[in-house]
């Protein structure tokens, strides 16, 4: 296990997906890399993670796992609450991004016009874009 980094981030399931196991995957993978994750777990509305980034401003993102292909309808409310100066932080949303064998080629396209900021379909590669978006963020834009 690796020392805490002092780096947070906030993780959580999409509104209408229980699938726990990625999640918790995903919450001990960052923990591995010394994040405290505060994890939100899973049907988690989009108002909790604004909630949680209020409780936690010095997270450095917010991170919505969605397995059940859903994604695009349990994240329709983020541009009013982006407008309203919620979840002012990078959104990542990673995972089965669309319902059924035959895979939507637009949901990820259809999510950043939403506000997301980064679609992943690989969750390996999470640790590498927060050190990205860490280096990226100007020194005193998040507190912590």
């Amino acid at each position: 296990m690796n020392e805490p980094t002092g780096r947070t981030v906030i993780l959580g399931v999409a509104a209408s997906d229980a699938h726990a196991v990625a999640n918790r995957l995903i919450a001990m993978q960052l923990t591995g890399h010394g994040f405290t994750v505060v994890n939100l777990g899973v049907c988690t509305p989009l108002t909790e993670f604004a909630t949680a980034l209020l409780e936690h401003p010095e997270a450095e993102a917010v991170l919505i796992g969605s397995v059940n292909g859903h994604a695009v309808t349990d994240l329709a409310d983020l541009p009013r609450l982006r407008a309203a100066g919620l979840l002012d932080r990078p959104v990542v949303v990673g995972g089965n991004l669309s319902v059924g064998s035959r895979k939507d080629g637009r949901a990820a396209e259809r999510l950043r016009e939403l506000g997301v900021d980064h679609v992943l379909t690989d969750a390996t590669e999470l640790v590498l874009l927060l050190d990205v978006l860490r280096a990226a963020t100007p020194v005193g834009a998040v507190d912590g």
